[in-house]
């Protein structure tokens, strides 16, 4: 049964929130939301999650895919991005970072448990 922790990185509270829970149900800890880059990156420092769902538009000064490089690099904790539509060329800008995994929204609650496994699980083989 799941018990990794999670980040959700989501410029609308609402939205995370209800990611929150989903998350929850599944089993998985939430322990934090944060609503743009610079919390998202406090956040991982402070909390250490195993995971970071990632939203690619952010309020502030960086956006998701900016955010992801930080985390990635820095920190070393898989993300997994969360968009409402992706372009090609925020594909592009995206693939550089080297996600896990894309789930657009809206989402299934079976697709979001398979990509968060399916990466928890490859990042595990990496270490």
């Amino acid at each position: 049964m799941p018990n990794e922790k999670i980040l959700v990185v989501e410029s609308e509270a609402i939205v995370a929130k209800d990611i929150q829970n989903t998350l929850k149900s599944l089993g998985y800890d939430v322990p934090a939301i944060a609503l743009s880059g610079e919390e998202a990156i406090n956040k991982s420092e402070e909390i250490h999650p195993d995971l970071v769902i990632m939203d690619i538009i952010l309020k502030g000064d960086m956006d998701g895919i900016d955010t992801a490089e930080k985390i990635c690099n820095h920190i070393n904790i898989p993300v997994v991005y969360l968009a409402a539509y992706m372009d090609e060329k925020t594909l592009q800008r995206a693939e550089t970072t080297g996600p896990f995994g894309y789930i657009l929204k809206p989402f299934e609650e079976r697709e979001l448990h398979t990509t968060i496994e399916t990466t928890l699980y490859r990042f595990r083989d990496l270490k």
